[in-house]
């Protein structure tokens, strides 16, 4: 998985993302944002996470089947994200339950403001 600058971080992704936090095994309520690139949306300081995006390879990309993964947990925290970037369908889920997908959280935490 690439987590270099893309060649492409002079234009400005399109995005229309639902996102949505919540805690595993819990009552608490989930959070919930919007994000529309180039910038608008609920999520807090919606066009620096549309640039972040950009510079972003394949944000949304899941860990590789038959990756090893160290037994590190980050949190119960699971964050739901859907729509569309750059033309493209997302539906994808995070977690913080291992290293890779802690890994794979922190490369687009911006997205789920308030949760470390």
């Amino acid at each position: 998985m690439s987590r270099g600058d893309s060649s492409t971080s002079d234009s400005s992704p399109t995005a229309d993302l639902q996102i949505s936090v919540s805690i595993r095994n819990s009552e608490a309520p989930s959070q919930a944002w919007t994000l529309h690139c180039p910038a608008g949306g609920t999520l807090p300081d919606a066009a620096a996470a549309c640039r972040k995006l950009g510079q972003i390879d394949d944000p949304f990309a899941p860990v590789p089947e038959g990756t090893a993964c160290t037994q590190i947990f980050g949190g119960p925290e699971i964050a739901d994200v859907s729509g569309t970037f750059n033309g493209k369908a997302v539906d994808t889920q995070f977690s913080r339950g291992n290293g890779c997908e802690l890994e794979r959280w922190k490369r687009v935490g911006f997205l789920f403001p308030g949760v470390s």
